[in-house]
C-alpha cells in the first residue's frame, strides 16, 4: 500500500494528514488511532464535557465524511506495536502490518501516574482521553468530596468544573504555588484568589502519602503531614509524558519526546516525522529545545510536517500560545515569560480584565491576558514581528497598538 502512515488520531495526526493532502500529496494516507473515536477536541474534556455542555459528537474535529472526501483511511481501535525502518513497515496490534513511504508520529502524551499505596482504588482518575472524561463525568455526578492532586491547568480546570457542580473541592500542590512551571507568580496568585473565592481549599508544599478506602473504593487522601481529607473522587493531574516508546524502540532519537528539526523530520530518518505533544523541537521563542503540550503547537507544527511530507518545505516558527478557562476567567498566554526581568500591566486585576507584558533586556517576550482577548491578538502579531512597545506605552490605555504595529512592520519592510 505504502504512502503516508500517521500514528495517532489526535489534532496533530489529523492536521498532518490534511495538510499533506492540501499541499498536493496524492498517495494513500492512513491514520492509525488507538481510540474508538475519530479525532476529537481535548480542551473541552475538563470543562464543557464535564458540565454537560458538550457531548461526544460535538467534540469531533471533523465529521466522518471529511475523511471519505479527502481519501484518508482511518483505522480506529488499533495500535502500532513496532516500526521496521529498514523495511518501511509498521506492525499493528491486530496482527496486520502496513508499509509506508512516509511515517508521521502524532502519538501525543500520557498522564504521569502516581504510584503510592491505594493508587488502584476505584474513584482515582486521570484525564487525558475521551474515555477518561466519560468515567470522570459519570463519577463526578455521584461524588460529594473531590480531591485534585496537582495545581496545573488540567487540575485547576477540573476543580472549577467540580465547584460549578456544587462539589467540595480540595487541591493538593507539591510546589509553593499554582502553575509553577507555566505562569508567573502574579498570574498564579490571581487564579488562586479566584479558586478560593469559589470555595476551593488549596494545600501548598504538600504531597499525598497514600489513598485510603474500603479495599475497593477510595474514601480519603492521606497527606505527608498525616492530614486526612475526605474524598470519594480523586483527579490526579501531575503532568504528562511523551508517547515515544515505539519511536525509541525503532531507534529514533528521543529526549523528552521525538527530536525533530524545523521541518518536523526526525533526526535519524528523513522518512519519519513527528508533531505535537510527542515531539521535541528547537524554538526561537523558548531559546532552546522544548516539548509543548498545546493545541496551537499540535496544529501548527503538524501543518509544517504535512507540507514537508508533500515536498513543500517551510520552517516551523509559529508564536506559541496557550489558554485555560476557569470559572468566568479566560487566561490566554502568548510567548514564554520565563527569564523576564521587567513587566508592565495593562488594565487592573481588581477589575478582572488585565494583561501583563513581559520583557527581557528591553525585548517583549510574552504576554499573559485575563479576559482581554484583543490584547492577545495584538501580542501575537507583535512577537511574530519582533516588535516591542515601551513599558510606559503598555500602561497607557490610550496607546494605539495597531498603529504601532503597522508602522513597525512598514519600517521593517523598508529596510
Amino acid at each position: 500500500m505504502s504512502g503516508l502512515v500517521v500514528i495517532g488520531g489526535s489534532y496533530a495526526g489529523l492536521t498532518t494528514a490534511s495538510a499533506a493532502r492540501e499541499s498536493g500529496y496524492l498517495e494513500p494516507i492512513t491514520i492509525i488511532g488507538n481510540e474508538a473515536h475519530l479525532p476529537y477536541q481535548r480542551p473541552p474534556l475538563s470543562k464543557a464535557f464535564l458540565l454537560g455542555d458538550a457531548d461526544e459528537q460535538s467534540l469531533l474535529i471533523r465529521a466522518a465524511r471529511f475523511f471519505v472526501d479527502q481519501n484518508i483511511d482511518v483505522r480506529l481501535g488499533t495500535s502500532v506495536t513496532g516500526v521496521d525502518r529498514r523495511a518501511k513497515r509498521v506492525e499493528l496490534s491486530d496482527g496486520r502490518s502496513l508499509t509506508y513511504d512516509a511515517l508521521a508520529f502524532s502519538t501525543g502524551s500520557r498522564a504521569r501516574r502516581l504510584d503510592i499505596p491505594g493508587a488502584t482504588l476505584s474513584g482515582i482518575c486521570y484525564l487525558r482521553s475521551l474515555g477518561d472524561a466519560v468515567e470522570l463525568r459519570d463519577r463526578l455526578a455521584a461524588a460529594k468530596d473531590v480531591v485534585v492532586i496537582g495545581g496545573g491547568f488540567i487540575g485547576l480546570e477540573v476543580a472549577a468544573s467540580a465547584r460549578h457542580l456544587g462539589k467540595t473541592v480540595t487541591v493538593i500542590e507539591s510546589a509553593a504555588r499554582l502553575l509553577e512551571r507555566a505562569v508567573t507568580p502574579l498570574i498564579a496568585d490571581y487564579l488562586l484568589r479566584e479558586h478560593q473565592a469559589k470555595g476551593v481549599r488549596v494545600h501548598f508544599d504538600e504531597t499525598v502519602r497514600e489513598f485510603a478506602g474500603d479495599g475497593v473504593k477510595v474514601s480519603s487522601v492521606i497527606l505527608r503531614s498525616n492530614e486526612r481529607i475526605a474524598a470519594d473522587l480523586v483527579l490526579i493531574g501531575i503532568g504528562g509524558l511523551p508517547n515515544d516508546d515505539v519511536a525509541r524502540a525503532a531507534g529514533l532519537t528521543c529526549t523528552n519526546g521525538i527530536v525533530v528539526d524545523d521541518f518536523g523530520r526526525s533526526r535519524d530518518d528523513a522518512c519519519i516525522s513527528a508533531a505535537g505533544d510527542c515531539a521535541n523541537h528547537h524554538s526561537g521563542f523558548a531559546r532552546g529545545w522544548i516539548r509543548l503540550e498545546s493545541v496551537q503547537n499540535a496544529q501548527d507544527q503538524a501543518r509544517i510536517t504535512g507540507s514537508t511530507i508533500a515536498g513543500q518545505e517551510r520552517p516551523y516558527n509559529s508564536v506559541p500560545l496557550f489558554w485555560s478557562d476557569q470559572y468566568d476567567t479566560k487566561l490566554q498566554m502568548v510567548g514564554f515569560s520565563k527569564g523576564h526581568d521587567r513587566f508592565a500591566m495593562r488594565g487592573r486585576p481588581d477589575d478582572g480584565q488585565f494583561s501583563v507584558f513581559y520583557y527581557r533586556t528591553g525585548e517583549l517576550i510574552a504576554v499573559d491576558s485575563v479576559n482581554r482577548p484583543a490584547d492577545q491578538l495584538i501580542a501575537k502579531r507583535l512577537l511574530a514581528a519582533g516588535l516591542s512597545p515601551g513599558i510606559d506605552q503598555v500602561g497607557d490605555m490610550s496607546f494605539d497598538f495597531k498603529t504601532f504595529l503597522k508602522r513597525g512592520i512598514e519600517k521593517s519592510a523598508a529596510r
